[in-house]
Order: C-alpha cells, then sequence, then structure tokens
C-alpha cells in the first residue's frame, strides 16, 4: 500500500532550478524538492524517530514529519552567495545546507533539498527530547502540531524483513537518535562523516562528534551490506501493510463516546442498542460481535475431509479436543489474540505476524493437555495460533505464533500442543496412520511405539537437548495414511517452534546421473549420514525452519591410505523462505555417531538448493603421519579446481588434495563443465 504526499503538493509541483546567488529561495521551490525527494526524506525521518513509537505511530510520524517541513508563506532563506565574509554574514542553515549539499556522495544536492533535509532531521529529533511530564505517546511540545496524516481503524507497518534487518533495527533502537541520524546521513544521504557532522549541529543534535563515531560502529564490518538493509523494505515507510486496528479496545471507546455524548442531550436517557457489543473482557460468557473474534463464526472442517480433497494440509484438519464446544475458552483465545493483556506471554517465530485475524479463523483443536486448556487456530493458510491457559489458574497465558504456508503432507503433519521439561506432546495430522519414534544417534536401533489418542494428542515424546551434551536427538518417525495414496514415512524433530522441522536426504548421483531430488531421511544411508550431523541442528532452534536436507554432494579418497571421505551440504529452509547452509566434512571415523566437521556456515543464501545446485568448499585435514592437507571437493558439476595463495595447486575433477601447512592461507576456485567458475563457500 504506497503512501503518497497529498494531491494538491503533487498538482503544485514547479520546475527546479538552482536560485541566484543571494535571491531566496521560494516556497514553490520547498515544495517542489519535498514532492521529488518525498519518500527519501520520509525514510530517513523514520529511521531517526524513537523506535518506542511503535512501527505505526513511526510511519504516521515520519510522514507527518515530512509534510511539517514544508513552510508557510514567508520565503526560505537563501543559500550563501559567493561574496566575501566580511560583505555579508550568512546564517547557519544557509551554511549547513551549502556545505552538506556539497558532500553527498551521489554528487551536490540542491539547496532547496538540502533545507527541507534540515527541517525534517530536526523535527524528527524532537520526538526524543519530550520532557518527562508530556504524555508518553506524544512528541515534544515544538513538534506537535495537528496535522495529517490521521488513520483510524487500521495499523500501518512497513513490509517484514528477515532476520538481517531485524537484527538491524534491533541495533539502532538501542542507540540514541542522533546516532541513528549519523547512520542514515552517511548511508541512506551518502555524507561524510564532517558532513553528517555540520547537518546534526545545525539541527540541535547533542555531541554531533560522538553520534558520529557511535554511529560507525552501526552495521561494521560490512557496511555496505547494512547499507542494503536500510534501503530495504523493512525501513520504507511508504510502502506499508494494513491490519485492523485493537478492535475490542475501539469499540470500547466507541461506545463510551455515544453514550456520554446522549447523556449530554438527554439527561437520564436509556440508550437500548441493537448491535450485539461485547458484555466484558474477563465475563465467562463474553462474546464478540466482529466476526473474525466471535467463537461462533470460527471454521470448523469436517472430520473426514481430508480424505476427499487435493490439498493436503492444515486446511484438512479437524476440529478435536474435548472443549472445542466451550465458546468460554474459545472466546478468552480470541480476545487474547485481539488484544493480549501484559500477563500474557506472546511469542512468534520470525516472520510471522501477530496481528488479529481479518477473518474467521479454522479451529483445529481445544482441549485439556498437560494441566492447561490449549486452543490452536488456523489463519487462512498463514500461519497456526497456540494459546494456552492453566487449567488450575495462578499461572500466566501463553499466545504463541508461527508460519505455516504452503504446508503440505508432511510439514503439516503435525503440531506441537504442549511442552513440559524435557518433553513435547504433538497434535497429529488426521492422514496420519502410525508414528513411532527414533534416536537419530543410534541408526542401528529400530523405531519404538508411541502411543495416539483417540483426539491425535500423542503421548510425550522427549525433546532434543538444548545445551550440554548432544547423547541423542529423538525425532518423529510418521507414516501417511492409504486413502490419500501418499502411504510413505517420514521423519520430524522438535526445533523449539510449534511445526516440528521435516528431515530428507539427498544422494549422491551415479556417474553421468542427473541430479537427485531430496528424499526421505529413512533408509540406512540417510540414517548414517543424519547420525553424523544431527547435533548440527541445533544452531537452526527457534529460527522458524520449515524443513532441513542432508546433500551428500561429494566423495573424496583420501591421501595417505586412500580412505574415503564425505561431503554434505545440511540446507534448512524457513518458513519464510530464506536458507541457511552448513557444509560438514565427513572422514572416517571409529563411531557411526562421531561429529562431522562444520567448514562452512551461510545465512541467507540459495546454495544447496534447486536454485543453486554448484558448490564448492574446503577444509584443512590432517593425515594419521601428522602431514597437513588441504582438502577440495565440488558438486557434480565441478570438473577442475584450482588452489592458489601461499599453496598451489591443481585438479581435474571434483575433488583436491595438496599438502600445505595447518594454517596456510588458500582460495579455492573450481571450473564447471558447462562454463563458469565458482568459489569456495566458507
Amino acid at each position: 500500500m504506497p503512501i503518497h504526499p497529498p494531491p494538491q503538493q503533487q498538482q503544485q509541483q514547479q520546475q527546479r532550478s538552482a536560485p541566484a546567488p543571494g535571491r531566496p529561495l521560494s516556497v514553490q521551490q520547498a515544495e517542489a524538492a519535498l514532492v521529488e525527494h518525498y519518500p527519501r526524506l520520509v525514510r530517513l525521518a523514520y529511521v531517526v524517530l524513537p523506535p518506542a513509537l511503535g512501527r505505526h505511530r513511526r510511519v504516521l510520524a515520519a510522514h507527518g514529519a515530512v509534510q511539517r517541513a514544508l513552510p508557510g508563506a514567508r520565503a526560505v532563506p537563501a543559500p550563501a552567495s559567493r561574496v566575501p565574509a566580511q560583505s555579508r554574514r550568512r546564517s547557519s542553515e544557509e551554511a549547513t545546507a551549502e556545505a552538506v549539499g556539497a558532500d553527498a556522495a551521489k554528487g551536490p544536492v540542491s539547496a532547496p533539498y538540502a533545507w527541507m533535509r534540515l527541517r525534517v532531521l530536526r523535527t524528527a529529533l524532537a520526538y526524543e527530547r519530550r520532557p518527562r511530564w508530556w504524555p508518553g505517546r506524544l512528541p515534544a511540545p515544538a513538534a506537535l502540531r495537528p496535522t495529517l496524516p490521521v488513520v483510524w481503524g487500521l495499523r500501518l507497518f512497513p513490509r517484514a524483513g528477515g532476520a538481517d534487518e531485524l537484527a538491524l533495527d534491533r541495533a539502532l533502537s538501542g542507540v540514541p537518535g542522533a546516532v541513528r541520524a549519523a547512520f542514515a546521513l552517511q548511508l541512506l544521504e551518502g555524507l561524510t562523516e564532517s558532513g553528517a557532522r555540520a547537518l546534526l549541529a545545525e539541527a540541535g543534535a547533542d555531541d554531533p562528534a560522538g553520534a558520529v563515531r557511535r554511529a560507525a560502529g552501526l552495521g561494521a564490518p560490512d557496511r555496505a551490506g547494512a547499507q542494503v538493509l536500510l534501503r530495504s523494505g523493512e525501513f520504507d515507510p511508504c510502502s506499508v501493510q494494513t491490519r485492523p486496528s485493537d478492535l475490542l479496545r475501539r469499540r470500547h471507546r466507541t461506545r463510551a463516546l455515544a453514550l456520554a455524548a446522549t447523556l449530554c442531550v438527554v439527561a437520564g436517557a436509556v440508550v437500548v442498542t441493537a448491535e450485539r457489543g461485547v458484555q466484558g473482557a474477563g465475563d465467562e460468557g463474553a462474546w464478540v460481535s466482529v466476526p473474525a473474534l466471535d467463537p461462533a463464526a470460527l471454521l470448523r472442517t469436517a472430520a473426514e475431509q481430508w480424505a476427499d480433497t487435493s490439498r493436503i494440509d492444515f486446511t484438512a484438519w479437524p476440529v478435536r479436543g474435548d472443549r472445542r464446544g466451550d465458546d468460554g475458552l474459545l472466546g478468552r483465545a480470541l480476545r487474547a489474540w485481539a488484544e493480549p493483556s501484559e500477563a500474557v506471554r506472546v511469542s512468534a517465530t520470525p516472520g510471522t505476524v501477530d496481528v488479529p485475524p481479518a477473518q474467521p479463523p479454522q479451529l483445529l483443536f481445544a482441549g485439556e493437555v498437560d494441566g492447561a486448556a490449549v486452543v490452536l487456530f488456523h489463519d487462512r493458510g498463514v500461519r497456526v495460533v497456540r494459546y494456552a491457559e492453566p487449567s488450575a489458574g495462578g499461572g500466566a497465558a501463553a499466545l504463541d505464533f508461527a508460519r505455516t504456508d504452503d504446508a503440505d503432507v508432511t510439514t503439516g503433519a503435525a503440531v506441537v500442543v504442549s511442552r513440559t521439561g524435557d518433553t513435547a506432546r504433538f497434535l497429529l495430522a488426521p492422514w496420519i496412520s502410525t508414528a513411532t519414534t527414533r534416536d537419530l544417534l543410534a541408526p542401528g536401533t529400530p523405531d519404538r511405539p508411541l502411543e495416539v489418542a483417540p483426539d491425535g494428542v500423542t503421548a510425550p515424546v522427549e525433546r532434543p537437548a538444548a545445551g550440554g551434551g548432544c547423547d541423542s536427538w529423538p525425532v518423529l518417525r510418521l507414516r501417511s495414511s492409504e486413502r490419500i495414496v501418499e502411504n510413505h514415512a517420514f521423519l520430524l524433530t522438535d526445533l523449539g517452534d510449534l511445526a516440528p522441522a521435516h528431515l530428507t536426504y539427498t544422494p549422491q548421483p551415479g556417474s553421468g546421473a542427473f541430479a537427485r531430488q531430496p528424499r526421505e531421511a529413512t533408509g540406512p544411508e540417510a540414517l548414517g549420514a543424519w547420525a553424523r550431523t544431527a547435533c548440527s541442528l541445533r544452531a537452526l532452534s527457534g529460527s522458524g525452519v520449515r524443513a532441513v536436507n542432508n546433500w551428500a554432494f561429494a566423495e573424496q579418497r583420501l591421501p595417505e591410505g586412500g580412505a574415503r571421505a564425505e561431503w554434505l551440504c545440511t540446507r534448512a529452509d524457513t518458513w519464510r523462505g530464506p536458507g541457511r547452509v552448513l557444509v560438514q566434512f565427513l572422514p572416517p571415523a571409529g563411531s557411526p555417531t562421531t561429529p562431522a566437521a562444520v567448514v562452512a556456515d551461510r545465512n541467507d543464501t540459495a546454495l544447496c538448493s534447486r536454485f543453486g545446485q554448484h558448490i564448492l568448499a574446503g577444509t584443512h585435514w590432517k593425515a594419521a603421519s601428522g602431514r597437513w592437507y588441504v582438502l577440495a571437493a565440488g558438486s557434480r558439476a565441478v570438473d577442475r579446481i584450482e588452489a592458489t595463495g601461499q599453496v598451489r595447486g591443481t585438479a581435474d575433477g571434483p575433488t583436491l588434495a595438496v599438502r600445505a601447512p595447518r594454517d596456510a592461507s588458500v582460495r579455492l576456485t573450481a571450473g564447471l563443465r558447462e562454463g563458469g567458475t565458482l568459489a569456495a563457500v566458507r
């Protein structure tokens, strides 16, 4: 939903031209600069404004700061003319605009734009200098003026970014506004440190030099990457998403205002409303007129629909649980979702929004589990929401959100309903015919039966240990029903989110064979690979992982004996899209569970997926003789590997081994059969 300046400003845009020396800038020139650079100015204001305002108020405040920057009828001060200083005294604003305007890395900016940027910066910084007695929701008095935009009934927020954008936003929220301003002026506006200091000083910032010094540490060492993140949709208040505001609170306020107005007009009149309303936030029998928050409007799927549909995901789950008809429980869960109180613990996997539902959600489960009343909702194919409250009272309720868009037979097969201590219970999909458990670190042992209640809730299942030694890695082994013609077994593991992650395995292609597709990690070869790599899954805990695939992309004969080693690329795909890759080296070992060596770790990459099928990796390896080697291996399309740097060597084919000191610095590159080169992943 793009946001643009008011139409009347667009209609009045004038031809831009540099004013003559000493000639005042006109309001029309200032307005033209504002309209032309509106998104740029609003993004700058949004980054500088205090994150404590919340994203909705920051969006509105950023637009308000830019629109209020346009002066009134009086002329804008002119830029400095080129006359001796003793003949003409310049205002500090003019000097700053001239100095900063010529300091931008993108080239000189116009005087009207530099002047407007200064006014926007002053307003944005003023929000952090409000007096203690001023209401917490409002900026300082100097920045207060009734102004557009005003939004009623909607919440606005920029599009969500990934983990890197979130980390940058958190880093910015931990520094003062002047530091955020210095950071934005250098990365968004292209100013040098001296230019940023001058502009901050003119804007009235405290300690401009200190702010510039602190800003130098933000985004380090990859300042270019930080610049890309700052220009992403996460920090763009001109391209926003909308959600409804707090509907119940709004209804309370609307009714209160209506009642007060009526009492003023007709004292003692009885107001009878035909519209159903909220009877009380704490009332057991309270119900809501808003359809999305009305227990009676919840969607309920028929019990056998999963066997007669081509869409096998959460939409095919029937409603289960012994409290699925308890409107009191369902109403409390929906109200907590719409407007959670401070007593409700809220968590969400990365990339999952926690806003109220726009339409009635689907009810999956409502029942008693491990001393808590648990309700599971599915919101229009996008997310699963879990509400839990202690049955005996006295404890805090919990509200958890997880993305589940594009779920399928495997990734939509189970949801965590309860975690207590070192165990978890799952609610299984209706198409699961058998359920067992096994330990990934014991590949040769048989599966253990898992009891499943008639309502689909499993007996407690051990969870992988979050810390300490990695002695076992419990997983679910589920089999789908023949009624949906799948009838295959697959593995799921609990990585701390509501939806467990699906584990797969891709074997090496045969000689000259096409690349293989991931398959279920249930065979001996797959279990053997996972036995040596399962403990690396700890690094993925709580990151919203959808599936993890172990791809055996190369096998290498080692020097001094000819034993064989295997190279694996472990790729974790998240529900929100970005993936993480761990490249692991598996030399011969005395135990089938000896951990592999992680030789590369890359975030937000397409490597080892269908969109990144070529890979090259290397590591240092010590032979039994004590001699050190550099080993390298590439995927099936690699036909030549070259090592340069402190050690040089080449090899035809997808593997290389060359003698090298233990700490030798080596650069590895590969040639591909179809042409092109490939650098080693680090």
